[in-house]
């Protein structure tokens, strides 16, 4: 399968080791799923990461993002014009996961439309991890 990691779920992974948020990402790290990802998402992940008031050590980051790069899937997404956002930042998400066929899941469900592609952390963990 498939999947789509919001930032604020790979931020709530690396805070949070041990909840939903990391045991999501760990199965991607052991291959359990496939990450998706743009060089917009990349760009992304690498800028949240960097902010000084997480304090992630550059090593920690690196640990992280090495990994997505090396075993994930990089995409060229079309653009979807037809869906309003209330947070544009948010719109490159939805494309990666539309043009690839994963699953979105994120911990922010309301700003993103109404898709059965879209999952909370909470839902996908109980769905596929929880078993």
């Amino acid at each position: 399968m498939n999947v789509v990691l919001d930032t604020n779920v790979l931020v709530s992974a690396m805070l949070s080791p041990g909840r939903k948020a990391y045991s999501i990402l760990q199965s991607v790290f052991f291959g359990n799923f496939q990450l998706v990802y743009d060089f917009r998402i990349m760009d992304e992940y690498s800028k949240v990461l960097h902010y000084s008031k997480f304090g992630f050590d550059e090593n920690d980051i690196a640990d992280f993002l090495s990994p997505i790069r090396e075993y994930g899937i990089q995409v060229v997404a079309h653009p979807i014009r037809n869906v309003a956002f209330s947070d544009e930042s948010d719109r490159k998400f939805f494309e990666v996961a539309k043009a690839s066929g994963a699953v979105l899941i994120t911990g922010n469900i309301k700003h993103f439309p109404n898709d059965s592609i879209v999952m909370t952390v909470s839902d996908f963990y109980e769905s596929f991890l929880s078993r």
